[in-house]
């Protein structure tokens, strides 16, 4: 077994890989038994018809699909493994080059390899200063919320619609005078100011009274998801069945005792200012690294090959459709909801994946420039928080983690370690 690299443009690479054809031959057999059972043939019991007689009944090729698959299987990941000069970070596509009795097994996988980063200036980076500053306005924002979570609704019945108001709808809407499909709906609930509607159509509501049939003139959007209505008008004939108002508590003592653990609104506005400082100091730490990264990444130089960012977009849609399990949706479920195909969503997230790619990488060059490593500490750290998250002992934890996630672990602590001095070194300006 060989195998040999041939780098292309784009940090692309082609490695041919070769299996001996005595290999090539153990395959065979190997998918000779895995299907023999499967197989009938006038004069011989099922599963028990000799290898020679299938071949010579359906053709030498027989099993050679399955025997591909076999030494592709057996050989691709242990040729990569003992390659370390080169780090595959797409799939492969394969083709197989040479498939016949007798002769080596011959196929060519096409793969994208790591890029090679040529690091800017990534220490005393330039970046806009980052506010920590909590206000009373923030405060009142908070508060403002907790009166939302607590609020009630009310059904109004001598009033026309304002702004704000929670609406149950009856509209059907029409194109050139054509009802359009999905332009139709009942007892439709919404909230007039939500934007859950096209632009200028929640608006038109405002005024109208219950049982009023209404019509809203609107315009669909250029880059509207179904294309046949992109760009054009259309008229809704609308009828307002329900109006419903949001009744917030008043903020007040009483309110603060009910909601916090302070008897007083002034007592829980100075709990919550100290709260938000908290929290405004993290998030602006954060966004602080965020900035200085990728003002390192927009110094950087490297060439991300489509099929690197064709396996990140994969992993990160991969990643979405367990969240949306969570909640019980399939991913399929979503692309009909937001009538997008699997090809738009890639499109949709690639831009994303790049920049996750280019941070990866960059931070990964400096690890290696600065010659960051993670100590024992910083590794039991680690695991005594993964301990804490899982509701385990951290010794026993730490038995049980093998080589490889220590490895992983140690990782993902230089890689922010990495973050921290860039964002350390960073100049704050105006």
């Amino acid at each position: 077994m060989s195998m040999q690299v041939e780098k292309l443009d784009n940090n692309m690479a082609k490695l041919t890989i070769e299996v001996s054809a005595d290999d090539f031959e153990k395959a065979c057999n190997d998918a000779y038994n895995k299907n023999k059972s499967k197989i009938s043939i006038p004069g011989f019991r099922k599963g028990k018809v000799p290898r020679q007689i299938i071949e010579k009944t359906y053709g030498p090729g027989v099993f050679y699909e399955d025997a591909a698959d076999i030494c592709i299987r057996n050989t691709y990941g242990e040729e990569l493994d003992a390659n370390k000069e080169i780090e595959v970070v797409s799939r492969p596509e394969i083709e197989v080059t040479q498939c016949e009795k007798g002769k080596s097994f011959i196929y060519v996988a096409s793969v994208a390899l790591k890029p090679e980063v040529k690091l800017g200036k990534y220490k005393g980076v330039k970046i806009e200063k980052v506010s920590t500053e909590v206000t009373d306005a923030d405060v009142d924002a908070e508060i403002e919320k907790e009166r939302r979570a607590n609020s009630r609704t009310i059904v109004v019945e001598d009033r026309p619609v304002k702004d704000g108001d929670i609406t149950v709808i009856n509209f059907e809407g029409f194109v050139d005078g054509v009802a359009f499909e999905g332009g139709k709906g009942e007892n439709y609930p919404l909230t007039i100011g939500s934007g859950q509607f096209i632009p200028g159509f929640e608006e038109q509501l405002i005024g109208a009274k219950i049982g009023e049939e209404v019509e809203v003139n609107v315009t669909f959007p250029e880059d509207y998801q179904a294309e046949d209505l992109a760009g054009k008008a259309a008229v809704f004939k609308c009828k307002v069945n329900e109006i419903k108002e949001t009744e917030l508590p008043e903020a007040d003592d009483e309110f603060a005792s009910e909601v916090s653990d302070f008897d007083t609104i002034a007592e829980w506005k100075e709990d919550l200012m100290k709260s938000l400082t908290e929290k405004k100091a993290a998030s602006a730490k954060e966004e602080k690294e965020n900035k200085a990264l990728e003002a390192a990444v927009e110094n950087a130089e490297m060439v991300i090959p489509d099929a690197m960012a064709e396996f990140e977009c994969e992993q990160m849609i991969n990643d979405y459709a367990m969240r949306l399990s969570q909640q019980g949706l399939s991913i399929d479920q979503y692309l009909m909801f937001t009538g997008m195909d699997m090809d738009g969503l890639k499109a949709q997230m690639k831009p994303q994946a790049i920049k996750t790619i280019k941070s990866r990488l960059v931070l990964e060059a400096i690890v290696n420039e600065e010659k960051l490593e993670a100590n024992d500490d910083e590794i039991d750290a680690e695991i005594a928080k993964m301990a804490e998250m899982y509701g385990m002992e951290a010794d026993k934890l730490k038995e049980s983690i093998g080589d490889r996630e220590k490895e992983l672990m140690s990782k993902d602590v230089c890689l922010r370690k990495a973050v921290e001095l860039v964002a350390a070194e960073a100049k704050e300006g105006k």
